[in-house]
């Protein structure tokens, strides 16, 4: 099957609409420019991100459904939360925001991965420029897992998770759906559903509703101290 798709130029930081992205593969919108941070931006803003493996051409998207998180709603398992009490973990946001990316590359084999060099680069950009953010998760003084994403507004688009330890990922999220929701946060962006964020209670929504919430969300500024690197004050339950 041959597949026609918008060819992004370099010199342009405009995208299609997400209503022309394809029904198969789901969401696939435009091909081509780069990963500069105002083309990074501006995609998170129109509800489209990049996803593509090493040699492949850049490819973004706006899948529909959009797998999401309600973060006021997030209920951990009581296995996780017993598990956390006895665990010692401590919780921080953008103490490591590089490393959790990295990590977040490197513990999938290569073929696996959508964090090419040119992913981990710009997104660690994107942070230095105050974009991307990270909650790590911390045994001792070794990060042992985290969750990092983009800021729109009080959306939080996340990108990855990694668990170099049990249970890791799973109390990042939780532990920042928490502390999200008391900063304003309204909604956890998971890109594309799979089964496993299923189990951890994502939802789905229709590309049409998610855009209509992004479009009145992404220009509500959260707190300022909200993305400050700092420990996180924990909930048990």
């Amino acid at each position: 099957m041959t597949i026609y798709l918008p060819e992004i130029d370099t010199d342009s930081y405009q995208f299609p609409h997400p209503s022309n992205a394809l029904e198969e593969p789901n969401g696939l919108l435009a091909m081509g420019g780069d990963l500069s941070p105002l083309r990074l931006h501006n995609a998170y803003r129109e509800g489209i991100f990049p996803w593509f493996s090493e040699g492949d051409p850049l490819l973004w998207w706006s899948p529909t459904p959009r797998g999401i998180f309600d973060p006021s709603t997030f209920r951990p398992s009581r296995s996780l939360r017993k598990f956390f009490r006895k665990s010692g973990y401590k919780i921080t946001i953008n103490k490591a925001c590089h490393d959790v990316i990295r990590h977040c590359a490197s513990c999938r084999a290569p073929e696996q991965t959508w964090i090419t060099k040119e992913m981990i680069a710009a997104y660690q950009t994107l942070h230095d420029l105050g974009f991307c953010h990270s909650i790590e998760v911390w045994a001792d003084d070794k990060l042992v897992g985290g969750v990092y994403g983009v800021e729109v507004g009080t959306i939080f688009c996340g990108e990855s998770m990694f668990s170099l330890a049990d249970n890791a990922s799973k109390i990042a999220l939780w532990q920042f759906c928490r502390y999200f929701t008391e900063q304003g946060g309204t909604l956890l962006d998971c890109q594309m559903m799979n089964p496993h964020l299923e189990s951890l209670g994502a939802k789905t929504l229709e590309r049409n509703d998610f855009l209509q919430h992004l479009y009145q969300q992404r220009d509500i500024a959260l707190a300022s101290h909200t993305y400050q690197s700092q420990p996180l004050p924990v909930a048990q339950a």
